[in-house]
């Protein structure tokens, strides 16, 4: 009995010292966004002396905060709503359609997840530049793109959801008279609704921090998204770590909000998907 209380004490101070790690990044954000440049250089991991919350208003301003929220919203929004969509109904037909060639297929988004966006980066950028697609420096041309390398996961994690939900279901709104789109949209998208938020979440936090394929993709100011426009707060000479901080903040918020919101939903989604 005292061995195990043992064991599980050892337990939560491992726990507690793994979160206070995973915390830390957030801490040094958080504390540092309402610092000095000054404080951030002599005191980086410590409290504040003094809070300048006048970094906030500086740092929209002079990264144009509202414009770059708007685009990384809409972007955000609409790569998530297409990677709901066409993921869900790309692993219903797969699940549904037991053939070879729908197993191919299934194996052949699974293997993509294993291809390093590194490996694909100059092709894409020469494919979608102006001799040939013309979608460089366009919101669409990189929710297009989001939708690709996003699909793969995605079609994955339904996939293994939608093969829970009982075929009689289907069968039975097909007797009643419905259609493929009608089953699909009133049988199938009400019973993935956790899953799909988990979806949500995870390519979320992915196309709302990503600063590489932006980066290679909308170079003109006016489709910048919010970490390419606090990228510029560090110059070759000078580096506004204050100002920074104070946009990463700004830019935390939003995805820690609809995480905690949506939370439940996102645990109930992984585990059903595991299980099934």
């Amino acid at each position: 009995m005292r061995k195990r209380k043992l064991r599980l004490g050892l337990l939560e101070l491992f726990g507690i010292l793994l979160a206070l790690l995973y915390i830390s990044p957030f801490y040094i954000v958080f504390a540092n966004s309402v610092k000095t440049k000054k404080d951030i250089l002599t005191n980086t991991i410590g409290l504040p002396v003094s809070i300048a919350l006048e970094n906030f208003p500086m740092a929209m301003e002079k990264m144009d905060f509202l414009q770059a929220f708007t685009n990384s919203a809409f972007i955000t929004t609409v790569s998530l709503a297409g990677l709901v969509l066409f993921s869900s109904m790309a692993a219903w037909v797969l699940v549904r359609n037991k053939t070879r060639i729908s197993g191919a297929v299934f194996m052949l988004f699974v293997l993509a997840m294993l291809i390093p966006f590194q490996a694909v980066m100059l092709p894409l950028v020469d494919l979608f530049g102006a001799n040939k697609l013309d979608l460089l420096n366009s919101r669409m041309g990189i929710i297009f793109m989001y939708l690709g390398f996003g699909s793969s996961m995605s079609i994955f994690l339904f996939h293994g959801f939608v093969k829970g939900i009982p075929v009689d279901l289907e069968n039975a709104a097909y007797m009643d008279g419905c259609n493929v789109f009608q089953v699909f949209y009133h049988i199938i998208l009400p019973l993935i609704k956790p899953i799909s938020i988990t979806v949500a979440i995870l390519n979320g936090i992915w196309i709302w921090n990503d600063f590489l394929l932006p980066s290679l993709v909308l170079q003109e100011k006016s489709v910048r998204t919010i970490p390419l426009a606090a990228q510029y707060f560090f110059g070759a000479y000078s580096k506004d770590w204050h100002y920074a901080m104070a946009a990463l903040t700004l830019a935390i918020i939003p995805v820690v909000i609809f995480y905690v919101i949506a939370q439940k939903q996102i645990i109930k989604g992984t585990i059903s998907g595991a299980l099934k």
